[in-house]
Formats: structure tokens, sequence, C-alpha cells
């Protein structure tokens, strides 16, 4: 078996192995899967919600450009704002990361010339691999809250953190759900919004080659990454010409690498 052989037969055990817990794969079966979306809004916010629209790997920029990707943006009926993001990396919703991805989204809520007493609600929603929380709950609601003398009253400003626990197994809606998101087999999933995604893309001729091809792209992406990072600490070294840093790469041409050297000469 050839080496191009090889890594195909290695992703197709890869995508065998993937799960919605997975963020990539998360994001590809809810990309335009609006029933999934809304099912698992609904479980989590415990009522109604209609999704008006599912953007995945959204980038959204503060004016100080930082940025955070938020995997599902939806609106809901009453037109609050959703932001649901699956990491595996339990590091990735801290309690600061949150407060990072609550900012940026309402930045982007309240449209110009709109008062801030009409910003919708919003809502960002963690659902771990872990119980990060440790308190072994299936829901963990962030709210802020005024002190008033020993009483605490809800300050009601309308945003809201929700940490979802995925080790979560009870015998309910979110049990099932959880189960869901670290399920491998679609046959063996509770909803079908979510199985037939999954089945599509693990199990269909089409949607196994559009998964092989989009791992193979993350591959290029991630040596195209690593190949350009070394190339900027040798132009930035100073010690070899341009064209000797040609012959160390493979991928960077040497027009690219005087791009590359450019925008270097324009940060310095």
């Amino acid at each position: 078996m050839g080496t191009a052989e090889q890594i195909h037969q290695r992703d197709l055990e890869r995508l065998q192995a993937f799960r919605y817990m997975d963020d990539d794969f998360m994001t590809t079966c809810l990309e335009d899967n609006y029933e999934g979306v809304e099912l698992i809004l609904r479980i989590v916010l415990r009522k109604d919600v209609r999704v008006r629209s599912v953007r995945t790997q959204e980038v959204l920029k503060n004016l100080q450009g930082r940025s955070a990707t938020l995997d599902v943006h939806a609106v809901d009926s009453d037109n609050r704002e959703m932001d649901i993001e699956i990491q595996r990396a339990d590091a990735g919703a801290g309690a600061r990361r949150a407060r990072h991805n609550s900012s940026l989204l309402d930045a982007h809520i309240l449209k110009p010339g709109e008062d801030t007493k009409d910003i919708p609600d919003s809502y960002v929603i963690f659902i771990t691999e872990n119980d990060v929380m440790k308190g072994n709950q299936a829901l963990y609601p962030v709210e802020r809250y005024v002190a008033i003398g020993e009483k605490r009253v809800l300050f009601d400003d309308g945003s809201h953190i929700l940490y979802v626990n995925g080790k979560y197994r009870g015998d309910d809606e979110i049990g099932r759900l959880m189960h869901d998101f670290s399920c491998t087999d679609p046959d063996d999933m509770n909803y079908e919004a979510l199985a037939k995604k999954a089945r599509y893309f693990k199990k269909d001729e089409k949607g196994v080659a559009a998964m092989c091809k989009m791992l193979e792209d993350m591959r290029n992406e991630a040596a195209y990454e690593t190949e350009r990072a070394t190339a900027e600490r040798l132009i930035r070294k100073g010690k070899m010409s341009l064209e000797e840093i040609a012959d160390c790469v493979s991928i960077l041409s040497l027009d690219d690498l005087k791009k590359i050297e450019a925008e270097i000469m324009q940060l310095a």
C-alpha cells in the first residue's frame, strides 16, 4: 500500500472515531442542520427555540482585533443571540474565556445607532467533554447578581453563560444528548436530527469523500503554517538569503518568501 493509500486509510479510521464532541466534526454536521441546532438549544435552554441562522467557525472581532471562533451562532424566535461552543479541551472553557466570548457577542449584537435598551439577551453555551465545574450536575448556569445586604438579586442584564456537562448521563433529555455527543456510531444515537448528519459523513460515499477532503485540507494548512513559521524565524535571524531559505522549505516559493519578508519589514 502506497503512502497516499495509507494516509487515506488512516483518514477513514479517524473519521469513524469522530464524535459531535470533536470540534471540526460538530461544525461540519451542524453547518446547515437547523433541526439539529434547534434540538440542542431546546434541550439545554429548556424552552422552545426557533433557529433563524446558523454560522459555523465565524470570527467575531472587537476593536482591538482580538477574536473568538463561535462554532454555532443562532438567533431564537425572541431575537436572543446564542453562541454554542463545543470543546474537547476543557481548558478552553475557562471563566475568562467565557467572559471574553460573551463580551464579543454583545459587541456585535448592537447595531450602530441602536439604543442599549434594545439589546437582546445573549447566551454563551459551553458543552464541555468533562465536568469542568466538578459538581456532578447536568447544567451550570452562570448569572450576575447584586448583593443587597445579605440578599442576592438577579442583575438581569440579559447576558447568560451556560456550561453543559458532557459527562452527564442521566435518564433525561440532556443525558441522552450528551450520550449522542460522545457517540461514534450514528446508529447508537438517540436523536435522529443529529444521527442523520453523522451517518451521512461516516457512511455515505459523498459524505465520506467530503470529510476526507476536509482532513486533507487541514493537513495542508497545518503544514503551510508550520513552514511559514520556520521561514519567518530564518528571515528574522538574517543569516540566510531568501534563495537559501527556499531550498530549506518545500511549500513556500521564493515569491512567497519575498511577501513574508515584506510583511516582517512593515511590522518592524
